[in-house]
């Protein structure tokens, strides 16, 4: 996984060339914290088809607001530099799957 921050994101994302998963999580979040181990094991099975990134979200407020991103966890699904899907609150590892495959 990738960290990014408010300053390599329009880099790392709206410019990528290949579709993008953002993680925006808190170090204070408990569902965060319980699904990132299973999202860097998506890194493994996806990572050279889509870029897995993360935020860590207290530390880039304004790019949250920038996105609308009001809580945590929240998924975003960018292609082609545009956000095609969003998962918030309550996520599975299998609803980030399904987002996934609908990017490829």
């Amino acid at each position: 996984m990738i960290e990014i921050n408010s300053d390599s994101f329009e880099q790392e994302v709206l410019r990528s060339s290949q579709p993008v998963l953002v993680d925006f999580w808190g170090p204070r979040c408990g569902p965060c914290l319980a699904l990132m181990p299973k999202v860097e094991a998506l890194t493994e099975r996806y990572g050279n088809k889509v870029k897995i990134t993360k935020v860590e979200a207290p530390k880039n407020r304004r790019l949250c607001l920038n996105l609308k991103v009001m809580s945590l966890p929240t998924f975003l699904f960018f292609k082609d530099g545009k956000e095609v899907e969003r998962l918030t609150g309550e996520i599975t590892v299998q609803s980030i799957e399904d987002c996934l495959r609908k990017l490829l």
